[in-house]
C-alpha cells in the first residue's frame, strides 16, 4: 500500500457504507496497522491508540456491517478530540487511495471486552474494507460533494484554492460545523457553537469535525509547496467571531 500523496483523493473520496464482507488479507493489514502506528498528531503530549478489531467487539445498532474496524482510543486532555479527527482523516484519505472504502461511525458502540482493553478513553469507530460496488468508491466529480459555500464558511478571500479543500471535508450529520479566519499566512479555525438540540446530539462530534478539516488544509498547503506549523494564536482565540470557538491555527510559509 503507498503512502502517496493525498492532496488529489480529497477531491474524489466519500464515506463507503456498503462494504464486501470479506476479510482483508493479512499482509495487507499488517501494512494498514504500521501506517496507523505512523499517523501525525496535531498535539504530541495526548496519548492515543488504534486497534484494528472484528465486528464481533462494535455493537452496530442498526449500522451495516464493515469485515474490519478501527477503535479510537485517546487521552481526554484538551483538544484530544480535534487531535483523533486531524489523525485519523489521515488515515481515511490512505485507505481511499488504496482502493479501500472506511466510513466515521459516531452511532455503533464498544463491546465491553474492548473497552476494558485499552487503559484510554474510547472515542469512536472508523469501518474500513472493500466497497460491494468497487464503482462506487470515488466520486466522479466535485460537483457530487453537497458542501455549504466558501463564503459561508470563511471571510478570507484570495485563499479560495486552499480552503476548498475544507469546504469538502466530511463531517457528523454533514453540518460543517467550522469558520476560518485569517490569509494566506496562517488560518484561524473554529467550531461553531451549537444549539440546544445539536449540542445533545453532536457536541462530541464538532471538534473532531474540526480536526478533519484542518488536517485537509495542512495537506493542501504542503502540496502547494508551503512549510506548515499548527500553533495556539492567543490573538485569535480573543478575535473568535460570534458564536464560534477558536481550535487552532494552521501558520503557512
Amino acid at each position: 500500500m503507498e503512502k502517496t500523496e493525498f492532496y488529489p483523493t480529497i477531491f474524489k473520496r466519500k464515506s463507503i457504507r456498503n462494504f464486501d464482507l470479506t476479510l482483508i488479507d493479512d499482509v495487507t493489514l499488517k501494512e494498514i496497522s504500521e501506517y496507523l502506528d505512523s499517523l501525525k498528531p496535531i498535539y504530541n503530549d495526548i496519548k492515543t491508540e488504534f486497534k484494528i478489531v472484528s465486528p464481533t467487539y462494535v455493537k452496530r445498532r442498526m449500522m451495516k456491517e464493515a469485515p474490519h474496524y478501527i477503535a479510537v482510543f485517546s487521552e481526554v486532555k484538551e483538544g484530544y478530540l480535534t487531535n483523533i479527527g486531524f489523525m485519523l482523516q489521515q488515515a481515511d484519505l490512505f485507505f481511499s487511495t488504496n482502493g479501500l472504502g472506511s466510513c466515521w461511525q459516531g452511532i455503533p458502540a464498544p463491546t465491553k471486552e474492548l473497552l476494558n482493553s485499552s487503559n484510554l478513553e474510547f472515542v469512536i469507530f472508523i469501518a474500513f474494507g472493500k466497497p460491494k460496488d468497487p464503482e462506487s468508491l470515488h466520486r466522479r466529480s466535485t460537483s457530487e460533494f453537497k458542501r455549504k459555500p466558501l463564503s459561508e464558511i470563511t471571510n478570507i478571500t484570495g485563499a479560495d484554492e486552499l480552503l476548498e479543500v475544507a469546504r469538502i471535508a466530511p463531517s457528523a450529520t454533514n453540518s460543517q460545523p467550522w469558520f476560518f479566519t485569517g490569509n494566506n499566512g496562517i488560518i484561524h479555525a473554529y467550531s461553531t457553537k451549537p444549539g440546544f438540540i445539536k449540542r445533545l446530539m453532536v457536541k462530541k462530534y464538532i471538534p473532531i469535525d474540526v480536526g478533519i478539516a484542518i488536517c485537509h488544509l495542512k495537506i493542501a498547503a504542503e502540496h502547494f509547496g508551503k512549510k506548515t506549523e499548527i500553533v495556539f494564536d492567543k490573538t485569535a482565540k480573543i478575535n473568535s467571531p460570534n458564536g464560534h470557538e477558536y481550535i487552532v491555527s494552521l501558520k503557512m510559509e
